[in-house]
């Protein structure tokens, strides 16, 4: 079978790599770049299946003005909520593409470690079973990849827990402690679910690998660029300058934005994302710290 990818991040190279293991896969993105197998955006919208992994604020731009419908499947493998328009991923890609034919990418993976071929479980949501079939079977050996319906569950995990990581990044960068991480991570994840519980998630979805998983994961390592957001802002860094010297998108920034609009409109207690956009806009940490626990 043959993909393509849209999208060469880090992200993008690591999921090229995988479905180049045992399938036809190309790579394209927004500049030309020295990859194997790269080709041009017009090239790349041929291919029957296509895997999206660039970065989530401009999703919706992107389709607008480049992408044309020619009866592809595509896997989103996007992580973010539209910060301007409070649009989560699949709800932009459902206005170019019909949804029997989209799917969402989920779960535990730093690029590093994909493209190292270490082993590596993931979940393909989508409404249409036998599409989340087709993309599961794209992948190599070390990945072991799970079929799921719960698309909005997927979305919300993907998203927030960028933000949560970020959050742990200020625990440590504070020097807070382990006990205050795994608290904080522990509230977290209750905090999400209530989240993704207003939009009609599953409640399973947030103890998976969509959920827990990628959670534990993002938010207790330096591989993670939110983390490394989260640990600099706690050093009193200011975010522009953090976001200059990463050098990559952190989509946890802008997604605690969209979520901090979403729950007030909805009146969801959120009080972690709070707090995480209110250091982002400059509140003192500490001061978020005795917020939290007060």
């Amino acid at each position: 079978m043959s993909v393509a990818v849209i999208g060469g991040g880090k992200w993008g190279q690591a999921l090229h790599f995988a479905f180049s293991q045992e399938h036809d896969s190309v790579i394209t993105s927004r500049t030309p770049k020295e990859l194997p197998n790269f080709v041009s955006l017009q090239e790349a919208l041929k291919r029957e299946y296509i895997v999206v992994a660039l970065p989530a604020q401009i999703v919706g731009e992107w389709l607008k003005n480049n992408f044309k419908d020619n009866g592809q499947k595509i896997l989103i493998a996007a992580k973010g909520i539209e910060e301007k328009s409070g649009r989560f991923m699949f709800d932009i890609f459902s206005s170019f593409v019909p949804k029997e034919r989209l799917a969402y990418l989920s779960g535990p993976s730093f690029a590093a470690e994909v493209i190292k071929a270490l082993p590596t479980a993931l979940v393909v949501s989508s409404e249409n079973n036998d599409v989340a079939k087709e993309f599961c079977a794209f992948f190599p050996q070390f990945i072991k990849a799970y079929c799921d319906d719960d698309i909005i569950g997927a979305e919300i995990c993907g998203a927030y827990k960028n933000v949560l990581a970020i959050a742990s990044g200020v625990c440590d960068g504070l020097e807070l402690g382990l006990n205050a991480r795994a608290s904080l991570i522990a509230r977290g994840l209750v905090e999400m679910q209530r989240f993704g519980l207003s939009f009609g998630a599953a409640k399973a979805t947030f103890l998976g690998l969509s959920g827990a998983g990628d959670l534990f994961l993002t938010a207790s390592s330096s591989l993670s660029r939110n983390y490394r957001v989260g640990v600099s802002l706690a050093q009193g860094k200011s975010i522009d300058s953090i976001l200059k010297n990463l050098g990559e998108v952190a989509e946890g920034v802008l997604t605690s934005k969209a979520i901090g609009k979403l729950s007030k409109e909805r009146n969801i207690y959120t009080p972690i994302a709070r707090e995480v956009g209110l250091i982002i806009d400059g509140k003192q940490p500490l001061d978020s710290l005795k917020d939290l626990l007060g």
